[in-house]
This record gives structure tokens, sequence and C-alpha cells, in this order.
């Protein structure tokens, strides 16, 4: 059995620790089972680990094992790595996996961890064909925080990010930090969002995991109001030296007001509050602004964040079953999504 506490620790004091490696992410994804690789240095510490959620394929017996933003260790320790490969293949013949797919926290240039990953039998993605595909954000926007003050960090914003966040303000919108009981409220903020823009929303119930699932000072929830009235909102998780921004929304009524951007500048300087190195304002689709969905990109890169691809690799146990997975299997998720949309709108 895994020490929880210890494990904890360790994610988050190390630099790539993630939320998405810890046993409290594991847990939410319930439908999915969870095994943790650890690998101990000489004093009994763990120095490395690589957290699986393994699902089962309908129809098929064979699994699929994904480690997102995984694994968490010193890059640049081959010994290690490799060890963890070790282990997470012989659970692939436990759990008779066709496929291990992760996608670290390490940048899509590291030519070193790719050699390495390529050598414990990785194919390392060049390129990406469809990112919304993807179980994790291949492309991110990260705000560097450290050492910085309010004031450097605000004044370093686009001067439009910098004026909506003034007229927000000047607007009446204030802000206010939401319980587990407003989660309703925070969910059919999203569901406009997902009609608007065309994505997929998850339940209410899912958010509750989330919500009752992570320690409340790792968690929070915050609304923008105007008149009385929730008009955005969002989601952001704590954890080690970061803060993720992790969902968020706005209704159509009032976004003349600019209040996600408030939203976002109130989060931020939270991280900063707390001492954080970094803000992740997490995924966007598009690598430019040629994209359909170029204004989420506009609005986070309006933050002078900078733009982060993270490396996409898998190893494959079983050829066929993966070749069919690759053909298929997005496809049939995207089609349930949309399936899912459709029947959202009849209700």
């Amino acid at each position: 059995m895994i020490d929880e506490k210890e494990y904890k620790e360790f994610l988050e004091k190390n630099e790539k620790g993630h939320y998405a490696q810890g046993l409290e992410w594991a847990r939410i994804k319930s439908d999915w089972k969870n095994e943790v690789i650890i690998v101990r240095d000489e004093k009994d510490k763990i120095k490395a680990s690589l957290s699986l959620l393994i699902r089962k394929l309908p129809y098929i017996n064979s699994h699929l094992m994904y480690a997102p933003r995984g694994p968490v260790c010193d890059i640049d320790d081959e010994e290690s790595f490799k060890k963890l490969i070790e282990e997470a293949d012989k659970l692939a013949k436990k759990y008779n996996a066709f496929m291990l797919k992760m996608d670290p926290d390490i940048l899509a240039s590291n030519e070193k961890f790719k050699k390495m990953a390529r050598k414990n039998g990785f194919i390392v993605e060049e390129k990406v064909k469809d990112v919304e595909t993807l179980l994790q954000p291949r492309y991110v926007f990260r705000l560097d925080l450290k050492g910085k003050t309010e004031e450097e960090v605000f004044q370093s914003f686009h001067s439009k990010t910098r004026y909506n966040i003034r007229l927000a303000t000047k607007k009446g919108v204030t802000l206010r930090e939401g319980t587990r009981e407003d989660l309703g409220e925070f969910q059919d903020i999203l569901e406009t969002t997902g009609e608007r823009d065309g994505f997929y929303i998850r339940k209410k119930e899912y958010f509750e995991k989330i919500y009752d699932s992570f320690d409340k000072e790792n968690i929070k929830l915050v609304f923008a109001d105007y008149e009385g009235k929730p008009i955005a909102c969002v989601l952001n998780i704590f954890y080690g030296n970061k803060e993720w921004y992790l969902y968020g929304g706005s209704l159509n009524e009032h976004r003349n007001l600019m209040p996600t951007y408030l939203l976002q500048w109130e989060m931020i300087k939270e991280a900063i509050n707390r001492g954080m190195d970094c803000y992740d304002f997490r995924g966007v689709c598009a690598t430019d602004e040629t994209h359909y969905n170029e204004g989420l990109y506009r609005f986070k890169k309006g933050f002078n964040a900078d733009f982060v691809e993270f490396m996409d690799m898998h190893k494959v146990y079983r050829p066929v079953i993966y070749f069919l997975f690759e053909k298929c299997g997005y496809k049939l998720r995207d089609l349930k999504l949309t399936l899912s949309n459709k029947l959202k709108k009849k209700e």
C-alpha cells in the first residue's frame, strides 16, 4: 500500500509534480483503475513515480494504460525512468494492455528525454494530427510568477488585457468565493459556454467529485457577479508550486463587462500571494491565431503567458488492437460526446 501523505508530499515538492498524477485525481476518475509505481533512493525516499489510469476497452479483453502528466522524476535520471517503465511493462502484462500513453510535463523540444523515451520503447509524437483527441492538452499557456510582485505581473499584461480588467471593476463586476452548494450554478454557466463555443460539458456530479477529492486549500471556486447575479466563474486547483485554471465559463449576457478577465487576474493574484511559481492557463487548441477557437488563444496570450508545447508519447504492446483504437477509438468517443450534447439540447 502506498503512503498517501508521503506520496503527496513528494509530488508537491517535485518540480514536475502535477495534480493529475495525484491520488485525488485517480479517485475522480472512478471509472478507471489506478496503479502507482514508486522508485526509492538509498535512503528509502521516493525519487520517482508514475500514476497510471487503466481502463478496459469495451468488448475487448485489453486495457489502455494512461499516465496523465507522468512520470514525476528528475528528467535526466535515466536509471529511475527505466525502472518506472519496467514496472509499467509488468502491469501491461497483468492487464493485457495494448498501449501505455504518457504526456509528461516536459517540453516537446527536449531531445535528451526523447532519446531516453525511445530507448525504452516509446514512440514520440513529433506532430499531432488532431489536438482535440488528446487526453491532456499538448499546448498550454503558462505564466511565470517566480519572484514577481502583483504590480510587475499586471504591468506585463498586454494593454488591452489591463484595460479589460479595469473595465470590469469600473462597470460594477464583483467577485465572490463559491462553495460546494454553488456547483449547480457553476455547471449551468459552463453549459451555456459549451453550447456557445461547441464543446462538451460534464455533469454536475463530476465537478462535485473534484471539489470533494481535493483538500479545501487546494481548490477554489470563484464567481463574477453583476447586479447580484453570477455571470462568469472559474474552478482552479493549487498543487505544489503551481496553480491551474481547470474550468471556467461565462453567460452570453454581460460578456461586454469582461468578467473573465477580472476572474483570471484575481486567481493570478491568489497564486502570487501563496508564493507560487507558475499560473497554468491550461489548454488551447490552436498553435496560432488562425484556429476556429482563436478567441481563447488571444485571451490567454493577453496575460503575457508563455506558449508551451508538451511531449506526447506512447508504447505499444498489442499492435493490432492499438491500430484499431487509433482508427476507431477517438471517433467513437467524439460520436458519443456529439450525441450527448444533442440530447442535452433537446431536454
